[in-house]
């Protein structure tokens, strides 16, 4: 009975959030109501107001979401990428697959140049998709491989989420960005090998296109270098810059955001319509990311001082059970969690509740290596939240631009993908390196 408070949290805020009411309100409202029904004092939650303006408000790390929110939005209307992606399709225009393997290229290089899901997503899916059904297609397969390669930027950097988990685990962002390179680069492989297992073993999933624009191979060559410049230029600026440790994430993200800028107005397409729906855009954005962490902060403070830190404990049973076994429960509900919540709220409530149980637990790796691990592995378990039913982002807004595609089509066809990521998501668990080679090789 001594943690029967803690779990009505949980259970209130499960509820909560399916009545659809906005996360950010549930979260806070909850903290509240449980402080009276116990008798906390209000000053009690002043507590919370403190950590929300030292650790959210004035925060400098946090200022890098909205310059990378808005670098994203500017290189996507710069109209770079579409180029890009017909450059790509013209390369590979009479090879099986050809337009998958230019969809999984272009995703590499949005998610290391924008990292906005919504974005990569619908543009890949309004270019992608008539030429993909045109060319007789699975439309499984390729639904699945538009969601999937459109939410490669959750993990590849600049992340706004290792932003998010770098703030919340109190490592160092520039570190995270540097683990999460071979990581993401090594899903985005797993990718390749099975669409090019499917070119190769069924090719009639993936034909060739029928009809071809004929242009010599020069012509193709010379069209995507011409086009893959500025997102290079771009995505070494911001990385780049980080790696050499010239600047720090929120200085980067300033630097992705001007360079964005010039690129838009290189293209002829910074125009006032252009840049005010981008700053919408990333106004809303932000506000909404920075409103989940306000209650997430609220929600915590009262949950610790009911004792739920010690329920997670007891829950887990850390002194009994091996550290590989209590890290798999805490993917596995991670896992579970994104089949309902969004990372941003995933990330704001159960991270700060499950890294104090994960540094206490000896992986045989030093105390700051551990958590950076744990990051990376908890990022690629949370990229499954975009791809997983019934409330994955990446699935709606595929379908937004697709409507006379069924739900169930493209349920059924990001299913290989999901697993490719769990498979991803094994491999660095059980091989801690892929994350911790780059930063610690260039320390």
């Amino acid at each position: 009975m001594e943690h029967i408070w803690p779990a009505f949290m949980l259970i209130g805020l499960i509820a909560g959030i399916f009545t659809g009411y906005p996360v950010a309100f549930v979260l806070a409202g909850i903290g509240i109501i449980f402080s009276f029904l116990n008798g906390i004092p209000i000053l009690f939650l002043s507590m919370g107001v403190q950590r929300i303006y030292s650790g959210t408000l004035t925060n400098w790390l946090l200022v890098a979401i909205p310059l990378f929110v808005f670098m994203g939005l500017m290189l996507e209307r710069s109209g770079i990428a579409e180029r890009l992606m017909r450059s790509l399709a013209s390369l590979f225009r009479s090879t099986p697959g050809g337009y998958a393997f230019s969809v999984m290229i272009i995703g590499v290089i949005m998610a290391a140049s924008t990292g906005i899901i919504g974005a990569s997503v619908v543009m890949m899916g309004m270019m992608s998709l008539p030429a993909m059904r045109e060319a007789k297609y699975d439309m499984k397969l390729a639904s699945g491989l538009i969601a999937s390669s459109g939410t490669l930027g959750i993990l590849l950097p600049p992340s706004i989420m290792l932003i998010i988990l770098g703030d919340q685990l109190r490592v160092s962002v520039g570190d995270l960005f540097m683990a999460a390179i071979v990581p993401g680069l090594v899903l985005s492989g797993l990718y390749f090998l099975y669409i090019g297992g499917v070119a190769i073993f069924a090719p009639h999933r993936v034909p060739a296109p029928e009809k071809v624009e004929k242009t010599s191979l020069g012509q193709t060559v010379w069209a995507l270098t011409r086009d893959l410049v500025a997102p290079l230029v771009l995505i070494l600026s911001v990385l780049g810059t980080i790696i050499a440790g010239v600047a720090t994430p929120t200085e980067s993200a300033a630097i992705g955001a001007a360079g964005a800028l010039i690129l838009a107005l290189l293209s002829g397409n910074l125009k006032l319509p252009t840049l005010g729906g981008a700053l919408y855009e990333t106004t809303k954005t932000t506000a909404m990311i920075v409103f989940v962490m306000i209650g997430a902060s609220i929600f915590s403070v009262v949950f610790r001082r009911l004792g739920g830190d010690a329920m997670i404990l007891d829950l887990f049973n850390i002194h009994e059970t091996s550290p590989h076994a209590v890290l798999f429960m805490i993917m596995l509900l991670v896992f579970i969690l994104g089949f309902f919540l969004d990372w941003v709220e995933i990330t704001a409530v159960v991270v700060p509740i499950v890294a104090p149980i994960v540094a206490q637990l000896d992986f045989g790796l030093p105390g700051d290596q551990v958590m950076i691990w744990f990051a990376i592995a908890l990022a690629v378990n949370l990229q499954t939240s975009f791809l997983t039913p019934p409330f994955g982002y990446a699935l709606f807004y595929l379908r937004g631009v697709a409507p006379d595609l069924p739900i169930s089509t493209i349920y059924r066809g990001v299913i290989p993908f999901v697993i490719i990521q769990i498979t991803a998501l094994l491999l660095v668990i059980f091989y801690p390196a892929i994350a911790l080679w780059l930063p610690i090789a260039l320390r």
